[in-house]
């Protein structure tokens, strides 16, 4: 079938970046320097109206990827501005993420492995004491943050890595419902979510009809719609319950 041709073929950008948890790849030349993989900026419409911008980047290393995002808001007299930098090994498994706002306030957050698991060191305020929560969870696990949607097709690219295998030179995806461990350092929590594939549609993007691969997502029981086009970018996401809009510039 043509929808699942297209999707194998997704299987050689998992490869290429390093993002699958089956660490397809590992023996694979890659050169030191760093490859860009996606970048861009996502415009955030609550009600039609935008409220924010995300301008990310997604880098490959030889041994590792980069995801960095900013987030820039502005509605009305509400100012805010936060960073994240998430360091992922080339099997997909954490290395280190870093969270921080500068507007309205300011505080940070880094997310590293100790151990076998997993442990936030966060600092709410400038005269807050610094805390530490550890977390009962893998290496692998993704992390979903608040607010940042570069995570979330990151999150899309696990999920076809996961399903999708390379046996000798054979390649072939079954695309189920699959149920997914992520970590939300912005609220100290760790949640599972599923994700699946449902199929090609025409969605109008910036009053253009587009034919795109969409994947819902339910995580901590609201509904996301996401597509992508067939480079496997996310260009469009959806979250009916709060009327929320994400369309790539």
């Amino acid at each position: 079938m043509k929808s699942r041709r297209v999707l194998n073929s997704f299987v050689w950008m998992v490869v290429l970046t390093g993002l699958s948890a089956h660490g397809w790849g590992a023996d694979r030349k890659i050169p030191s320097g760093a490859k860009v993989v996606d970048s861009g900026s996502f415009g955030i419409f609550i009600n039609g109206r935008r409220v924010a911008t995300e301008t990310f980047s997604i880098e490959q290393f030889a041994d590792s990827s980069v995801t960095k995002s900013e987030l820039r808001v502005e509605d009305g007299g509400n100012r805010a501005q936060q960073t994240s930098e998430l360091h992922l090994s080339s099997t997909g498994d954490l290395r280190r993420y870093t969270w921080n706002e500068s507007a309205p306030g300011k505080a940070q957050a880094v997310v590293e492995p100790k151990d076998t698991f997993l442990v936030e060191h966060l600092v709410a305020s400038p005269t807050d004491k610094p805390l530490e929560q550890p977390f009962i969870l893998p290496p692998s696990t993704m992390i979903l943050d608040d607010y940042f949607f570069a995570q979330r097709e990151l999150l899309v690219w696990r999920y076809l890595g996961s399903s999708c295998k390379l046996e000798l030179g054979t390649n072939g995806c079954k695309l189920s419902r699959l149920q997914f461990g992520v970590l939300i350092p912005r609220q100290r929590a760790s949640v599972l979510v599923s994700m699946e594939y449902a199929g090609k549609e025409n969605v109008t993007v910036r009053g253009q009809s587009r034919m795109l691969s969409r994947f819902n997502l339910v995580a901590d029981g609201v509904d996301w719609n996401l597509w992508l086009g067939d480079n496997y970018r996310l260009i469009r996401v959806y979250i009916p319950a709060e009327a929320t809009e994400v369309v790539r510039d």
